[in-house]
């Protein structure tokens, strides 16, 4: 997996940050979560083809969080986009995109396909051989989700040396891979297990937006490799992270904790803070591994 952040502040966007929104690769699917103002320049200077995304996560109908999408739809069409784009938000967001399209008779020349949501509880968005996305339902002012991303593993890692020491054939190489057995030229059969290491773990990321702390998502989350969580306030303004249901850096460090990820990244900040490094050093007091996000940093895993 690869996430490239292309903006990690809360409210409005500034010279020098931009609100919500985030690329995930997997397999070479990009996969745009969130999309605050700003989000399709943002694209441009991290150097993410456009025509790359298909499928397009918005967590809430606040505006830091999907601002963005209208532009970006428009954009998508007056370069000529002709294959269907999927967005999956809020019951709600369909009415919101479709009305600015009618008032400014701009209809895309693409298939816009809505895949609104209002369950209460996790579901499956999408699933094939390479991945599967679910969403994180979360405690904020209006109905949000976060999301859950998971790249599976399906090969083995093959022992070519002892394959070839063996004399197996190179064409069953990628059988093996995917749990064979290896056919020697005379017939006899050499187990996969002698063939192989076992299968890596799937890789599992988990984007949660806007929530206050909220220990119901930790079971969805548990011991995923990687965790975005808000952290939109400092601990000093615990009071004011309750009356908006967002989160201080150390609940989400704590969330980060109970669940066992095994590494935290902090965004969604708070305008009104000038050293970032507080947010990594509150979190830290309860969970050691955590980074900070930054607009256009890239995390591989």
């Amino acid at each position: 997996m690869k996430l490239t952040i292309l903006g990690c502040f809360s409210a409005s966007p500034s010279k020098n940050s931009f609100p919500s929104a985030q690329i995930l690769e997997i397999g070479g699917n990009n996969f745009l979560i969130d999309c605050g103002e700003g989000t399709q320049i943002q694209l441009r200077r991290c150097g993410i083809k456009l025509n790359s995304i298909e499928h397009i996560f918005i967590s809430h109908l606040h505006g830091d969080h999907f601002f963005g999408l209208p532009g970006l739809i428009s954009t998508f069409r007056l370069l000529g986009r002709s294959k269907p784009l999927n967005i999956y938000g809020p019951k709600g967001i369909k009415q919101a995109i479709t009305l600015m399209l009618k008032l400014g008779d701009s209809w895309t020349n693409y298939e816009l396909r809505f895949n609104e949501l209002e369950d209460l509880k996790s579901i499956k968005l999408l699933e094939n051989n390479k991945f599967s996305v679910y969403t994180i339902p979360l405690n904020h002012r209006i109905y949000t989700n976060g999301f859950l991303f998971k790249e599976k593993k399906n090969e083995k890692k093959l022992l070519v040396d002892i394959a070839l020491k063996l004399k197996i054939d190179k064409t069953q190489f990628n059988g093996i891979k995917m749990g064979k057995d290896g056919v020697l030229s005379n017939g006899d059969i050499i187990k996969n297990s002698k063939l192989t290491e076992p299968k890596p773990n799937d890789i599992i990321y988990a984007y949660c937006s806007d929530t206050c702390y909220y220990p119901k998502i930790i079971d969805l989350i548990n011991e995923c490799d990687i965790l975005y969580h808000e952290s939109t306030f400092l601990d000093k303004h615990i009071e004011l992270a309750n009356r908006t249901k967002h989160s201080t850096a150390k609940q989400a460090a704590e969330i980060a904790r109970l669940a066992n990820v095994k590494k935290l990244i902090l965004g969604h900040f708070s305008s009104r803070y000038n050293n970032l490094n507080d947010f990594q050093s509150q979190a830290q007091e309860v969970f050691n591994n955590v980074e900070l996000a930054s607009d256009g940093k890239v995390f591989y895993f």
